[in-house]
C-alpha cells in the first residue's frame, strides 16, 4: 500500500495549465505577472493592503526583523512552541530570542505571561524590539491582547502565521494582525508553491523596503549598483503560477481538514489519556495538523512507531525552542506548559488529499496499538 504522509502537496487540478500558460508565456524568470496577481489575491483575501511574495516563510521572517529595525543588541519575544525557522530569523539579524510559554486553550502564547512580562520590562527598561507571535497548527493565537499589550508598550508585532492560513480570528483572517504578517507555502502546507512564503503589512513603505532587500538591494541605476547586502528572497513566476491555483482551492482545503480532524475525534476520542488540541472559542482553526496528547511520551512513541511499521508517517509536536541546544541558555517565561505538550503531543496524517480510505487505514492502525 502506498505511503500515507503527515501533510502531502494536493493538488487542485489546474496548476498545469497554469505552468503551461507560465511557460508559454516566456515568464521563466524569477518575477512576472503570475507573482504580482498572486500578490494581489492575497491581499484581497486577507484584506492586507500591501504583499510581497518571496522564496519562504523563514525569508519573510527574515525581512519583517530586518524592515523593522530589528538587530545586534536588541531582544525579540516569540512562542517557543514553535518550528525552528521563527527563532533562526532572530537569530539572523543578531538578535536575541526570549522565548514564551503556551496557553492550553489555544497551544499558542500565553497572552497573560505576555501581558505581566511586558509590564514588568518596561519597569525594568528591558522591553523587546519586537514580538512574534506565532499561529499553531492552524489555529490563531489570541491576538487581541496580545496586540494589545505590544502597541501600549511601543513594541513591534509580528504575526507568524505561516500554519494558519485560512484560519479566523474574531471573523478577522489569519495574516492580518500585526504590524507584519508571514505566510508559508512550504510542501506540507494548507497550499503550497512548493517553496515560498509571503510577507504582509498594511505600510507602503516597509513592503517597499522589503521588496529592495528581497531583490539584492539593487539600487535603481542603469548598472548593478549596490549600497547595503541584499538577499535573493523573490518567489519565481512559476511557482506563484501554482500558488494562484491553490489559494482559489482554499476554502475546500480548509473544510477537509476540518473534516479530517472531525472524523479522528470521532473514532479516536474515546482512546484513553487522548486529549486533542482544542479549538479556541476566539476563533475558526483549519486544523493544519491534527494534533493530540496521549498521556506519556512512552505511548506516544509507540504509537508513531507502530505507524511507522504500516507505512504512516506521524511525528511529535514541536518541540519548544527553550529545549533545543542551539538555544540552550535563552530566557524563558513559563515553558512547562509547552514542555508537557511536546512530551505526550501527535501530529496525525491530516493532509487534504487524504481518502476515506486512508482515514480508515490510519484509524485502524491506531486502534491496533495498545492504548
Amino acid at each position: 500500500m502506498p505511503r500515507i504522509y503527515l501533510s502531502a502537496p494536493d493538488l487542485a487540478g489546474g496548476e498545469l495549465a497554469m505552468l503551461g500558460e507560465a511557460v508559454a508565456s516566456n515568464w521563466i524568470a524569477p518575477l512576472g505577472p503570475h507573482v504580482d496577481g498572486f500578490e494581489a489575491e492575497m491581499s484581497a483575501r486577507l484584506g492586507v493592503p500591501y504583499a510581497l511574495a518571496l522564496s519562504s516563510g523563514t525569508a519573510a521572517l527574515h525581512l519583517a526583523l530586518l524592515v523593522l529595525g530589528v538587530g545586534a543588541g536588541d531582544r525579540v519575544w516569540t512562542s517557543t512552541l514553535t518550528f525552528a525557522a521563527t527563532a533562526n530569523a532572530i537569530a539572523y539579524v543578531g538578535a536575541t530570542p526570549v522565548f514564551l510559554d503556551s496557553e492550553r486553550a489555544s497551544w499558542n502564547m500565553d497572552p497573560g505571561i505576555l501581558v505581566d512580562e511586558l509590564e514588568r520590562a518596561a519597569r525594568a527598561n528591558e522591553l523587546p524590539k519586537a514580538v512574534i507571535v506565532v499561529d499553531l497548527y492552524g489555529q490563531c493565537a489570541d491576538l487581541e491582547p496580545i496586540a494589545a499589550a505590544c502597541k501600549r508598550h511601543g513594541v513591534w508585532l509580528v504575526e507568524d502565521a505561516a500554519e494558519a492560513l485560512g484560519a479566523t480570528y474574531r471573523g478577522k483572517p489569519a495574516g492580518s494582525f500585526g504590524d507584519l504578517a508571514v505566510l508559508s507555502f512550504n510542501g506540507n502546507k494548507i497550499i503550497t508553491t512548493s517553496g515560498g512564503g509571503m510577507l504582509l503589512g498594511a505600510r507602503k513603505e516597509w513592503i517597499d523596503r522589503a521588496r529592495f532587500l528581497a531583490t539584492q538591494a539593487r539600487e535603481p541605476v542603469a548598472h548593478y549598483e549596490h549600497r547595503e547586502v541584499g538577499y535573493n528572497y523573490r518567489l519565481s513566476n512559476l511557482l506563484a503560477a501554482v500558488g494562484r491555483v491553490q489559494l482559489a482551492d482554499l476554502e475546500r482545503r480548509v473544510a477537509r481538514r476540518r473534516a479530517i480532524r472531525e472524523h479522528y475525534r470521532t473514532t479516536l476520542g474515546e482512546r484513553p489519556g487522548w486529549t486533542f488540541m482544542p479549538e479556541a472559542s476566539f476563533g475558526s482553526s483549519t486544523f493544519w495538523l491534527t494534533c493530540v496528547t496521549v498521556g506519556s511520551p512512552a505511548r506516544r512513541d509507540a504509537l508513531i512507531a507502530s505507524l511507522a511499521a504500516v507505512d504512516i508517517e506521524a511525528r511529535p509536536v514541536w518541540k519548544p525552542m527553550h529545549l533545543q541546544p542551539v538555544f540552550a541558555g535563552a530566557r524563558v517565561f513559563g515553558g512547562a506548559v509547552a514542555a508537557d505538550l511536546f512530551h505526550t503531543g501527535l501530529c496525525l496524517p491530516s493532509g487534504s488529499g487524504l481518502t476515506g480510505a486512508d482515514l480508515e487505514r490510519v484509524v485502524a492502525a491506531v486502534q491496533a496499538t495498545p492504548a
